[in-house]
């Protein structure tokens, strides 16, 4: 399934988007959490600077 998803994106606009996947980790348990989505390729910065906080 992942090929076709991906050759789906690779048509139209879809190269103007990036997956973008954050890794967290919490103080108080030490576990990992990911927050990630599609965005796009002008404001991943800014995605990346939010999901930081």
């Amino acid at each position: 399934m992942a090929k076709k998803s991906v050759a789906s994106l690779q048509k139209g606009g879809g190269k103007e988007f990036t997956k973008v996947v954050v890794t967290t980790k919490s103080a108080k348990t030490g576990a990992y959490t990911f927050k990630e989505g599609m965005v796009h390729n002008d404001k991943v910065k800014d995605f990346v600077a939010e999901a930081a906080k």
